[in-house]
């Protein structure tokens, strides 16, 4: 590695192959990453194309077929499913295009819940606020907006902490400019925070505000484009 740099995430020829009888779905076919610490990663490729495989693969949620999975000089592919599931709760936040929020109870419990599985949690209040939500903290799910209950699983994932944020479709859901506003969120996250975030998507906009660009086809790597000079959401547009 240049510089003796510790990557966060390293994979090398990544596969992962499901079988439905004797039908088998090669979903990766061989992923090489190398993601480094504090980096705004944009993964970007078609329906099917392995993203949210890949993405799984990466949260611990999933074990490769083939392959290794390192996550700073620690081998993840050779770890148990309990083992995973530490990795899961206290190195990872998730955030997905449906909020999966727990429906009976309120913002501040909804990210005051994730906070009991982290080893050095941020203040429920504290981020909900950060994220323009201080004056919503006491209404359930059923009484924000779509923009807002995204924002509030932003912050569950946050208020764990992680080491390391991984966005499925995060604005997906999203009308136009609420979604540039999920996306300024992120985006400060990754920059003030510091957190390694990766982002998949179908949208080729928002890959502008990533460090890198990293185009995944068919199960593979197609290419990846770094960005030399990333803007905010703002300055996007699709």
């Amino acid at each position: 590695m240049a510089g003796g740099e510790e990557k966060v995430i390293e994979t090398r020829n990544l596969k992962k192959t499901f079988y439905n009888g004797e039908i088998s779905v090669h979903a990766l076919k061989g992923i090489d990453l190398h993601i480094d610490p504090g980096k705004f990663i944009v993964i970007l490729g078609p329906s099917g194309s392995g993203k949210s495989t890949l993405l799984n693969i990466l949260g611990g949620m999933d074990s490769p077929t083939e392959g290794e999975f390192i996550y700073r000089g620690v081998p993840l592919h050779k770890m148990t499913k309990n083992e995973l599931t530490m990795f899961r709760r206290k190195t990872v936040g998730f955030i997905f295009q449906f909020y999966n929020l727990m429906p009976n109870l309120t913002a501040y419990e909804n990210v005051a819940l994730a906070t009991e599985i982290a080893d050095n949690p941020l203040e429920p209040a504290r981020v909900l606020a950060e994220i323009g939500l201080a004056d919503r903290q006491e209404h359930f799910p059923s009484q924000l907006s779509g923009g807002q209950q995204q924002r509030v699983a932003i912050a569950r994932a946050i208020a764990k902490n992680p080491d390391i944020l991984l966005c499925d479709e995060p604005t997906g859901a999203l009308d136009y400019e609420t979604g540039k506003q999920v996306l300024n969120y992120l985006h400060k996250v990754n920059r003030e925070m510091g957190k390694t975030l990766l982002v998949i998507t179908h949208n080729a906009a928002i890959g502008e505000m990533a460090d890198q660009i990293v185009f995944i086809r068919d199960g593979r790597v197609d290419r990846i484009r770094e960005n030399s000079n990333p803007v905010t959401a703002d300055e996007v547009s699709w």
